[in-house]
């Protein structure tokens, strides 16, 4: 570049370019994507990028596209390809009449970069930033760098997950996430932890449905993301203190054992099942 810190401003973000990097400042007006607004502030690195292209858009606009490199950013492996092309982050739309300046900045940008579609060894982007919580359609997760937990909802839990409880998944015990956006079928969050053949998810204690407004993709996407990288980071230098559980509501406790209680009489539960999961919550006062 022949001056650090030159920006490029278009519709819904702003790319400040350094001789390393391109900073992206997103907008958080009304009508900036979600995504957009969740992610705030990136800082990609040039080694991030395997190319870039200046296309025509829509409307008298042009698209400044930069390439992620394969395996770079955990944002973009957790998306697996399933963002709608107006919430890509890599994608900057501008006014027509900034196509010589976007020229510019196109033809800078590929004399800095290697051009290299070799999957990354290792992330490069910054994950989201932790902790991160969200609500799915059938319970809550949360991750505080360390642990994803999963705490299900009375009105939207399969009586398989009231059965097995609320759930925590350290880092150290997962192999990767698989994220099935909510804007599709069956979206879902599962976690993966190396074992053939999941069942589906609104069945798996490891899992989280979307659907119905739940689980948006500005916010378990970055959820996702957030979780994969530590995965792939974990160890001592990626541990993160976990806050001190707060104690339950006795009103939440009260209402979870009367739904326990609606899925005995339903012969869902047994005996047993009903008198150990109603001590164990019992046991949360």
């Amino acid at each position: 570049m022949t001056r650090m810190g030159d920006v490029l401003a278009g519709f819904h973000a702003a790319w400040e370019f350094e001789s390393d990097s391109v900073l992206i400042r997103y907008e958080r007006g009304i009508r900036t994507p979600k995504l957009f607004q969740a992610l705030g502030e990136r800082r990609i690195p040039l080694e991030a990028i395997s190319g870039v292209t200046l296309t025509p858009g829509k409307r008298g606009t042009v698209v400044l596209h930069a390439e992620p490199r394969p395996g770079a950013d955990p944002l973009m492996e957790a998306a697996a390809g399933q963002l709608k092309e107006g919430c890509d982050p890599y994608r900057l739309v501008l006014p027509g009449d900034k196509e010589t300046l976007a020229e510019y900045y196109t033809d800078e940008l590929r004399t800095l970069l290697k051009e290299d579609d070799e999957p990354a060894d290792r992330f490069l982007v910054p994950a989201p930033e932790v902790p991160l919580q969200f609500k799915a359609y059938d319970g809550k997760a949360s991750f505080d760098g360390r642990t994803v937990h999963f705490r299900w909802f009375w009105t939207g839990a399969s009586s398989a997950k009231w059965k097995a409880g609320d759930q925590s998944f350290p880092v150290s015990e997962l192999t990767g996430v698989e994220w099935r956006s909510p804007e599709v079928f069956e979206g879902h969050l599962r976690l993966l932890r190396g074992e053939p053949g999941p069942v589906q998810a609104d069945q798996d204690p490891a899992a989280v449905v979307f659907g119905l407004g739940y689980g948006p993709v500005h916010e378990s996407l970055p959820f996702a993301a957030a979780v994969l990288a530590a995965v792939r980071q974990r160890g001592p230098a990626a541990a993160v203190p976990a806050a001190t559980a707060p104690r339950r509501d006795p009103a939440d406790i009260a209402e979870r054992i009367r739904h326990l209680g609606e899925l005995h009489q339903a012969g869902l539960v047994t005996d047993e099942e009903f008198s150990v999961k109603k001590a164990e919550l019992l046991a949360e006062l």
